[in-house]
């Protein structure tokens, strides 16, 4: 294997998940060149790589059309030995199959798979952790069953978060895509006058979670906590969440960075479970969950609002009760 290309054009939290298929090819092929695409606003992630050669930018405000006729073009043009579709949907479909790669892989959930030389399961039913998925789409090269995540924060990145590292410190991570994938603003309220008298706390999010942080922090009472929504990049955040002593986040991309970084973290599961296959892979890690929950989980991805007007699984978690028994 002289040249890979590996497609994941989804969300932070799959990217991530995408990382230990680069590692596994790198060990297997040392010499191979491993080129990665991703969609705009997710190659920060990929920063400092040591086993990534080039990440292309699927930029689709440029024009869909005009984004895959170039993407394509250049595909072709560096005469790739396989192309590893990590992706599901139908315009990663399209990349693999025009990419001009002597060999496609990909999962037979995807709408092309049918075109594909190697077609690989996916199932969220059979309790595997979707870097499992990922990495039985190399398995016949010699690659491990599961290998943990990682980012690669620089020495810059560490260096520019070192002033918040006074004693000990939390973060916290409130918010997701989905509302019913996020911990009701009332029990993160909860969670902080729980832990405000152990060490500082830190709220982190992207820019448009800087409101949501903010609401959170006016209604608590503790004087130690900080908004640092938008103010730090993706590997700066993961330079500070590796030493916090502890990290509090739902099922999104804030987890997968803590498995990346093996940091201590303990995962809110509101509508989602982990038999889904997207749980927490530090050593250190706890899942808080409503157990026997007859509409749970009402979905896959989450969801807007509740289907059912009550959401149970966020506001019937017991902070207190969970905390204790998992701290």
């Amino acid at each position: 294997m002289k040249k890979i290309l590996i497609i994941q054009t989804a969300f932070i939290g799959d990217v991530i998940l995408a990382t230990p298929v680069v590692s596994e090819i790198k060990r297997i092929f040392p010499d191979c060149q491993i080129d990665f695409l991703l969609r705009k606003g997710n190659e920060s992630l990929l920063a400092n790589n040591p086993c990534i050669n080039e990440v292309f930018i699927l930029d689709k405000k440029k024009g869909k059309y005009l984004e895959f006729k170039r993407l394509i073009q250049l595909f072709r043009s560096n005469q790739y030995d396989e192309i590893l579709n990590l992706h599901r949907y139908l315009s990663s479909g399209i990349f693999t199959l025009m990419g001009g790669a002597k060999t496609t892989t990909g999962f037979k959930t995807n709408p092309l798979s049918f075109f594909f030389t190697h077609k690989i399961d996916h199932s969220l039913t059979q309790g595997k952790h979707e870097v499992e998925r990922n990495l039985s789409a190399i398995k016949r090269f010699g690659a491990s069953s599961l290998v943990r995540p990682n980012l690669f924060p620089s020495d810059v990145d560490f260096q520019y978060v070192n002033s918040f590292k006074v004693g000990d410190y939390f973060c916290m991570a409130p918010a997701s895509v989905w509302f019913t994938k996020m911990l009701p603003v009332e029990k993160w309220i909860e969670l902080i006058d729980l832990i405000k008298e152990r060490g500082k706390i830190y709220l982190l999010g992207g820019p448009g979670d800087f409101a949501l942080c903010q609401n959170i922090l006016q209604q608590s009472n503790a004087s130690n906590i900080e908004n640092l929504a938008g103010k730090l990049s993706f590997l700066q955040s993961a330079a500070l969440i590796k030493s916090a002593k502890r990290n509090f986040v739902n099922d999104s991309g804030p987890l997968h960075i803590c498995s990346a970084m093996n940091a201590k973290v303990t995962a809110f599961f509101c509508s989602t479970i982990t038999d889904f296959g997207f749980g927490p892979l530090s050593d250190d890690s706890k899942v808080m969950e409503v157990q026997k929950l007859a509409c749970r989980p009402c979905g896959v991805h989450g969801h807007k609002e509740c289907p059912k007007g009550d959401f149970r699984c966020g506001n019937d978690i017991n902070i207190e009760i969970e905390f204790n028994n998992s701290n």
